[in-house]
């Protein structure tokens, strides 16, 4: 998420508006952004329907066995046709914003 707040500028002259979606509170959420100074939008998803509706659960990885969001990135069009999609099974696996960029300009 900080290369996606880093690239924040370039991201939004492309027409990319982040948005990160948790199973975390909204306090949660807030207070994660105040503390890392991400500007981007955080949705609070925390009986993660929308999370689940994307296949995107990871069972019982979250604190006390809680089902989590597994890391996943999507390139949504106006429409609201998911035109991109980068999954990992590794929480620290992420799409760089490098590549989003770059995928975007391909998708034009």
């Amino acid at each position: 998420m900080r290369g996606i707040e880093q690239n924040i500028e370039q991201l939004r002259a492309q027409g990319i508006r982040p948005v990160a979606i948790s199973v975390d509170s909204p306090e949660t959420s807030r207070g994660l952004m105040q503390q890392q100074g991400y500007t981007f939008t955080f949705l609070s998803d925390p009986n993660a329907e929308t999370i689940r509706r994307y296949d995107l659960v990871h069972a019982g990885q979250g604190e006390g066995g809680h089902d989590i969001a597994r890391p996943a990135e999507f390139l949504v069009d106006s429409t609201g046709t998911v035109r991109w999609i980068h999954l990992t099974e590794n929480y620290w696996v992420r799409a760089r914003a490098e590549e989003v960029l770059e995928v975007s300009k391909l998708l034009k």
